[in-house]
């Protein structure tokens, strides 16, 4: 009898164990739903306050972010290629003062305009970027011509210029990219360094001009044949000095994609993004660690990242086209489109919105 009831024990427990494996088994519904297409966007982030914006500075960065997005997203709706949405939705921005790249760029100590671009590719991981370029009207188009019709990843300054020159890349006399908003804020800076009696290393790392380098423009775009596409564009940090170069030239910090994985585009303190390669560290998180976009960007973004000092945000999409816009700042203006046409346009912390 003893021997019944023991056999009996085992085949229930046997019985239990096949029902919670099949709790656990994924279900259709677990899988991410696969977008057609879908599109991400970012315009900076920082210390952005609702208090500290007016009605209508908040209606024009909302119409300019709605107005790119809608460009790429149009593209991709059409069947046009990730690579042209990215192009074309950051030549939006690139085209607005409102951001700092290209037109909206911010002022190097010395008083002139630096600027830094890159994409990449996803579907063959291939890349172009460009720094410390003084007179390209649109930097992404110049770091797209490196990628396609060069053997390098990487040009800088007279030499990237002689190679726009070389590909008709539109140029411009410097003055093109003179606001003078930016203008005034690095008038301010250098005043402050002057009353303060402050060392240059000091200024530079200032929490007020901490804040000064945000504004750099993003985006990551999935088409119809399924390949990603991840750009970043920026005028760097305000009062930088010994032509400077962040993040946003760097493949694996301010720009990734991935077939397999995700497409990222970064925005914050470069030097922070660099060493802790966020956009590839997100990619490594999902390909090795098998993690979901919105765990590794969390963990890369809010744990990481924040660990080392660093501040800033990113957008990605993963291979599904679903997105993730993570910031550990008080704002970062962004905006998402799937296959749909459903806009998600924010701009302050996700409880101001």
């Amino acid at each position: 009898m003893k021997t019944f009831y023991s056999l009996l024990l085992f085949g229930f427990l046997i019985i239990s164990c096949k029902q919670n494996a099949t709790h656990t088994t994924k279900t259709p519904q677990d899988t991410p739903k696969q977008q057609k297409f879908a599109i991400i966007i970012h315009g900076g982030a920082g210390t952005i306050l609702k208090e500290n914006m007016t009605d209508s500075l908040e209606k024009a960065y909302k119409a300019k972010l709605t107005e790119a997005i809608q460009t790429g997203h149009k593209i991709l709706e059409n069947g046009g290629t990730s690579l042209e949405a990215v192009q074309r939705t950051i030549n939006v921005m690139e085209n607005s003062p409102l951001f700092n790249s290209a037109k909206g760029a911010v002022f190097t100590h010395d008083g002139k305009n630096e600027l830094d671009a890159s994409i990449m590719d996803g579907k063959t991981l291939n890349a172009g970027a460009i720094a410390g370029v003084t007179n390209v009207k649109n930097p992404i188009n110049l770091a797209y011509e490196v990628m396609t019709n060069s053997e390098h990843v990487l040009l800088s300054g007279k030499g990237a210029e002689a190679f726009a020159k070389e590909k008709g890349i539109e140029q411009v006399d410097p003055s093109y990219f003179f606001t003078e908003k930016r203008y005034n804020s690095l008038q301010r800076i250098l005043e402050r360094e002057k009353q303060d009696s402050i060392s240059k290393a000091a200024a530079f790392y200032d929490p007020f001009i901490k804040d000064e380098k945000f504004g750099t423009v993003g985006c990551v775009a999935l088409d119809k044949n399924g390949n990603l596409a991840a750009g970043t564009s920026t005028g760097g940090m305000t009062n930088k000095r010994y032509n400077r170069i962040g993040d946003s030239p760097i493949i694996g910090s301010g720009t990734y994609a991935n077939n397999t994985t995700c497409g990222v585009s970064s925005t914050g303190w470069g030097e922070y993004f660099i060493r802790g390669q966020v956009a590839y560290d997100i990619s490594a998180q999902m390909e090795y660690a098998k993690k979901t976009l919105t765990d590794a960007t969390r963990n890369v973004i809010q744990e990481k990242l924040t660990k080392l000092g660093g501040t800033g945000g990113i957008v990605a999409l993963d291979h599904y086209g679903n997105p993730s816009m993570e910031f550990n700042t008080k704002g970062m203006y962004r905006a998402y489109m799937n296959d749909q046409g459903e806009l998600t346009l924010g701009i302050y912390e996700e409880n101001e919105n």
